[in-house]
């Protein structure tokens, strides 16, 4: 999706749980060290926090991030907007990073069943795996979900 809006025939719902990818602008590698990953995770954790978002799962490859969660008191383009803007200060001005730090827009999938969110955090857990960055997912450090999506 190349717009913050939601395309056209999408909803954004209370209660719903969504997949989201967003993408570093030109897919720079921002994500590459613990500290920009840690000033992400505290943008995830502080929409939480607002109780904006009840955050389910996340990881941040090097040049972009998966994130599932479901929607509390936000919209979808406000709860992105947010997360990118807020990560995109806290890690730019850490790392004197030029603007912009994101792409426009992010992909984003309305889970439809309550079984799909395990496999789906499992998915996104084992991206690392999949990119060849580790041999096991639990060795991929910059992941979290609310639940051991391997037990």
């Amino acid at each position: 999706m190349s717009s913050p809006r939601l395309a056209r025939g999408r909803s954004s719902e209370i209660g719903r749980i969504y997949s989201v990818t967003t993408i570093c602008h030109r897919r720079a590698p921002r994500f590459v060290d613990a500290i920009s990953v840690v000033c992400l995770a505290r943008e995830f954790r502080r929409l939480h926090e607002e109780d904006r978002v009840h955050n389910l799962a996340w990881v941040a490859m090097s040049d972009h991030v998966h994130w599932l969660f479901s929607l509390r008191a936000a919209t979808l383009p406000e709860a992105v907007a947010l997360l990118k803007g807020r990560s995109a200060r806290a890690i730019g001005t850490r790392h004197e990073v030029a603007a912009p730090f994101w792409q426009a827009g992010y992909f984003d999938h309305a889970l439809r069943h309550d079984a799909a969110v395990q496999r789906h955090a499992r998915y996104l857990a084992e991206n690392p795996l999949r990119a060849g960055l580790v041999s096991s997912p639990r060795e991929y450090p910059h992941w979290w979900c609310a639940w051991d999506p391997f037990a």
